[in-house]
């Protein structure tokens, strides 16, 4: 099957859209990357999304039509990959969409009681006209899960290792870890989680501290002018949310702008400077990486592969060298995959095994009672082809 992974992750920067020849079932699954793009938003719809990921300040009727105005930039931007890969939209069997996370609703025990995503499937299905399966979290968090972190589940079909213990280790605006033990085990379990704060205080300090003339720290420049203070440092990794047992999950309710923001607001009171506010958050970000790894690693891990957007920070990946050794570190593309696109590639394998009626979690990545199949389905104009092609023979 031909299908599109659509995703938009918590830092808010656009849609990356992966185009995937899937084939098998898992223990013989596929997953071919045939075309990736990334179409950033604009300004405007980019601090659309972010203030409606604040609770104070937004309200339902910009939530509403953010959600139907989002879904015709992810419809826009799935006909604009499916052209330039040189493709026909008739040749699309499925859409996987995760969408936009705007809230995760963590109680105070740590558990999960609802995850918002945003993103009208029924805009899709009928912009594209292609089937749509999209709201993935759902289902998972009403069998007592975490909804997250769903890409656990492609690692575990894909990325492990023949004889060693592997850690693929997302830094996307949060952090998230799947530990895989190696094919030769099969009594050991996975582990998956959200370690904490990836690129998203980062993002927010250097838009702040630059007024808006950076919205990230470009290869790291700012942290490499700055020193760590130790001691901000050792107080911000005091946050309870490291050292609570998994499974957990955690967002930008936790680690978002308003953190952000006070954070600044007490680097200001220890008077340190810019850099040095931006070179400590980058250490926070590795750090809790590694302290999360020194917790909870259930063995002895050889090799980390770093995706997302920290991979291009090399003073993030330099200080994970160090801090993770002996561990190789590795990239996606170490392995064969594209770092770039391994998020939307997920989607669309979510979707691929939704489609078939398989689950796509374990309970050991999620907390869940049970493993359950993701999603929900929205027609397209090729649904009653796509039936008779895949289930009715």
């Amino acid at each position: 099957m031909l299908v599109a992974g659509l995703m938009s992750g918590t830092s808010a920067d656009g849609v990356d859209v992966a185009l995937c020849e899937l084939k098998g079932a898992p223990g013989n699954l596929s997953a071919a990357l045939l075309h990736g793009a990334t179409f950033p938003y604009d300004p405007a719809m980019r601090q659309r999304i972010l203030h409606c990921c604040d609770p104070i300040g937004s309200s339902v009727d910009e939530i509403a039509a953010l959600n139907v105005d989002l879904a015709e930039v992810f419809a826009e931007s799935a006909l604009r990959a499916i052209q330039q890969a040189g493709m026909s939209v008739e040749q699309v069997d499925l859409i996987g969409s995760h969408g936009q996370t705007l809230w995760h609703n963590v109680t105070a025990d740590g558990k999960v009681s609802a995850s918002f995503q945003i993103v009208e499937a029924a805009v899709l299905a009928e912009c594209v006209g292609v089937t749509t399966i999209s709201n993935f979290r759902a289902r998972d968090i009403a069998a007592g899960g975490q909804g997250a972190p769903l890409t656990s589940y492609v690692d575990w079909l894909l990325l492990r290792h023949p004889r060693h213990w592997r850690a693929v280790q997302n830094i996307g605006g949060m952090g998230n870890v799947t530990f895989l033990p190696p094919l030769t085990d099969d009594s050991a379990e996975p582990i998956a989680f959200d370690t904490g704060p990836g690129n998203a205080l980062l993002d927010i300090a250097a838009a702040e501290l630059t007024d808006g003339a950076w919205t990230y720290d470009r290869d790291g420049q700012l942290a490499r002018q700055g020193r760590v203070n130790e001691e901000w440092l050792d107080e911000l990794l005091s946050h309870p949310y490291y050292s609570r047992a998994y499974p957990k999950t955690t967002g930008r309710e936790t680690f978002g702008t308003a953190a952000a923001l006070q954070l600044l607001a007490e680097a200001s009171k220890r008077g340190l400077d810019g850099n040095e506010i931006i070179a400590t958050l980058t250490a926070l970000t590795a750090t809790n990486i590694a302290d999360a790894y020194s917790r909870f690693a259930p063995a002895s891990i050889h090799e980390v592969i770093i995706g997302g957007g920290g991979r291009h920070n090399p003073v993030i990946v330099g200080m994970l060298r160090e801090l993770l050794a002996p561990a190789r570190i590795l990239t996606h593309e170490d392995i064969g995959m594209d770092s770039d696109f391994k998020e939307a590639l997920v989607f669309a394998v979510l979707a691929y095994e939704t489609w078939h009626d398989r689950p796509a979690t374990l309970p050991a990545f999620t907390g869940a009672r049970k493993s359950t199949v993701l999603g929900q389905i929205t027609p397209g104009d090729n649904y009653a082809d796509l039936l008779r092609r895949t289930w009715l023979g």
